[in-house]
């Protein structure tokens, strides 16, 4: 996965870490008015006249994030941005500029660093963002990417994890579920190629839940929709643990309770299809499941008629009275079952600053 071998190949030592800096310095040219100075000084200069600036941090580890044997190098790239920047999002901000720091070992060759930075270069054309800086180090183990994310927004939209009150509605982005299965998928099917090298795997009939997995993206759009609707939430949080986690998280940082009812939480007919050969229930992938980077927040009941019908967004329960318990609500028996945090990830929570 690291490398093509019919592709010529450039040690990193041919070009040390000042010549990998100025090829990585030449793929990203500066494009926002916000961004001064980038790539080739000590520090970026960014200017953001009178909005909040919205920073977050996240990592992406081999061996723990991710396996070369699924992997391929500009997905990974691509993934390094959107799981960054989905966290700006989840503050309601707009994602401006990366500072992407990378830990490598001397196995990459130039052409492979060049493939994730291809990735990379993707996925900020896509969400119109600038990377303005970061390191470079060796590494004794495995490659480690460090991002991040910077944004902003007007004070007045700033959205955080602690404003979700009694009787809110809770709104869900997209379906839940699918970047779980895909995981299952690909690491079935390198086990099976450890076995037999020769076995060519057939991923047609699963390409949504892959690309859930390796390609995800960042709901910008429902920024954007929000905005149009003219409905702010009163809390939000992105999905990257499970579903579970991030209504326990809202809660806890609010002080309510929620309740979420199975049949209204979004499944794509595959991840129902996948789940059952697996022998897992769909319900549980969506909750424990992680890194669907979808959206979750809660809304003043007044705003419903303004998303209802939209297909992106759906109501999946409500907000109870103060500090009381989460609860999903089952199908058909209506039975309360207590939620709890069950991420299938080791991950470190990320905190979200806000600087004047």
């Amino acid at each position: 996965m690291l490398e093509d071998k019919n592709v010529s190949k450039t040690s990193l030592a041919e070009i040390g870490e000042f010549g990998l800096i100025n090829q990585i310095k030449e793929g990203f040219p500066i494009k926002l008015e916000s961004s001064i100075k980038g790539i080739g000084d000590d520090a970026a200069v960014l200017d953001y006249k009178k909005e909040k600036i919205v920073v977050s941090t996240d990592m992406l580890v081999e061996g723990v994030n991710f396996s070369w044997s699924y992997m391929p190098l500009r997905h990974l790239g691509y993934k390094a941005v959107v799981t960054a920047i989905s966290d700006i999002l989840a503050m309601n901000a707009i994602p401006k500029q990366l500072l992407i720091s990378m830990a490598i070992s001397n196995r990459f060759t130039i052409e492979a660093v060049d493939e994730i930075y291809n990735g990379m270069k993707y996925a900020c054309d896509k969400y119109n963002i600038d990377i303005v800086g970061g390191d470079t180090t060796s590494s004794v183990s495995g490659l480690v990417l460090s991002m991040t994310a910077i944004g902003s927004a007007p004070e007045k939209d700033l959205t955080y994890r602690n404003g979700a009150k009694e009787n809110d509605l809770v709104v869900l982005s997209g379906d839940l579920g699918a970047s779980f299965l895909g995981l299952q998928v690909l690491e079935r099917e390198a086990q099976v190629s450890k076995v037999n090298p020769n076995n060519q795997p057939d991923f047609e009939n699963y390409s949504y839940l892959i690309e859930r997995q390796l390609k995800p993206e960042a709901r910008l759009d429902i920024i954007n929709l929000l905005k149009e609707l003219k409905v702010k939430p009163t809390s939000m949080i992105d999905i990257s643990d499970g579903l579970s986690s991030e209504i326990i998280h809202i809660s806890k940082e609010s002080g309510v309770g929620i309740n979420i009812y199975e049949e209204k939480i979004p499944l794509d007919s595959i991840v129902i299809r996948t789940a059952e050969e697996f022998k897992i229930n769909p319900i549980t992938c969506a909750l424990s499941g992680g890194e669907d980077y979808e959206l979750l927040f809660t809304i003043d009941q007044k705003d419903f008629e303004k998303i209802k019908g939209n297909p992106h967004l759906t109501v999946i329960g409500h907000v109870t009275g103060k500090n009381e318990e989460n609860y999903l609500i089952t199908r058909g028996s209506e039975q309360m079952v207590p939620l709890t945090a069950q991420g299938w990830g080791i991950e470190t929570e990320d905190e979200e600053v806000v600087l004047d």
